[in-house]
């Protein structure tokens, strides 16, 4: 009796053990970070990077970019996010700005180091900066366009099926006129189907 009823508790401390939380324990590098990921139904890199490139294609296409005599000076200033989701909208940004660098058609002035340009200056005007090397108001390279977006979604479910919708649009304004130069976007959309997961 008493081996039965130890034999009933190990069982039992077994089933709950393998019924119980699990933890990823193993992991390894994915060779190909640009394969497509649709694992969840939430916005994921493969998205940021299929959008961000036919964004930044139709950019350095147009005639403002592919015409201009020297690499148009573009200021990136904000994404907005619309979709219902918590998506961080600086890294697309910064995607977006990093891939416009490499085309090599465009260069950018950083408006988030403004404040940090302009306390350098202060202190190199202090007098601990030796006069050759110092730089001085008044010497830097205005914009000649301002960049933007926004990022919207629409969820449906009918059932097991689900589908999400996404789209980004970029917007490349002409600081000089206030026209917009520039505008495009991207459509997404993913499908998925509920299935129940078992223990």
């Amino acid at each position: 009796m008493k081996n039965l009823v130890l034999f009933t508790a190990l069982m039992s401390a077994f089933a709950l053990t393998a019924c119980g939380p699990r933890q990823f324990v193993k992991g390894q590098y994915d060779e190909n970070v640009e394969d497509t990921n649709l694992l969840t139904d939430k916005w994921s890199e493969s998205d940021m990077q299929t959008a961000v490139r036919d964004l930044v294609a139709s950019a350095t296409a147009n005639q403002a970019i592919s015409g201009a005599k020297r690499p148009p000076i573009v200021m990136v200033t904000r994404l907005q996010n619309k979709t219902s989701e918590h998506i961080d909208t600086q890294s697309i940004a910064d995607m977006f700005t990093a891939e416009l660098m490499r085309s090599g058609k465009v260069a950018f002035v950083d408006k988030a180091a403004r404040e940090d340009i302009s306390e350098e200056y202060d202190y190199q005007d202090s007098g601990m900066v030796s006069r050759e090397t110092k730089k001085g108001k008044g010497g830097q390279v205005g914009a000649d366009f301002i960049l933007n977006g926004r990022l919207d979604s629409i969820v449906q479910e009918a059932g097991k099926d689900k589908t999400i919708y996404y789209k980004m649009t970029m917007n490349m304004t002409n600081l000089k006129t206030g026209l917009i130069q520039w505008t495009d976007y991207k459509q997404l959309r993913k499908q998925f189907k509920k299935k129940r997961v078992g223990m």
